[in-house]
């Protein structure tokens, strides 16, 4: 699959199908870490895509970024993100940053990237100790829509 160019339409696809899907795979990456999500700090937000001169177009195209964290200590993050991080070369995902700690430190940071779909993933040691999954949309339209030509 090749990646797409900047005038190829936008993909297509609803907005909770994309919830969906970031759901599915925040709870597979976390399957695949050991580690538990704490459902309650889902965060899924919606927001409106902006052109590189900062324009947007009211036709329903959106982005969608979908954090979910968990309490898994400290000392497994290192572990956790290798595992996750095997898991997404397995699945095609390009990996674009890596780290397990900074100044002696546990501070991983995993950030990884799908070309064909332009999906972006992280996995990363918050501030508070939290290990946070996010998963970051391109700009989507929805089915209803009718895109307006770029």
């Amino acid at each position: 699959m090749s990646t797409p160019g900047p005038n190829d339409p936008l993909p297509v696809k609803a907005r909770q199908d994309a919830q969906d899907w970031a759901k599915h795979m925040t709870e597979y990456m976390a399957q695949t870490a050991g580690a538990v999500l704490d459902t309650g700090s889902t965060e899924p937000i919606f927001s409106d895509c902006v052109g590189k001169n900062d324009e947007v177009v009211n036709d329903g195209r959106y982005k969608l970024m979908y954090a979910v964290y968990s309490s898994t200590p400290l000392e497994q993050h290192p572990e956790a993100i290798r595992k996750v991080r095997t898991m997404l070369e397995q699945q095609g995902f390009k990996i674009d940053g890596y780290r397990e700690s900074i100044n002696g430190k546990v501070d991983t940071i995993l950030d990884a990237s799908q070309p064909s779909s332009r999906y972006l993933i992280t996995v990363e040691t918050t501030t508070g100790g939290l290990l946070a999954f996010r998963v970051r949309t391109p700009c989507l339209m929805p089915p209803t829509a009718t895109e307006t030509p770029r």
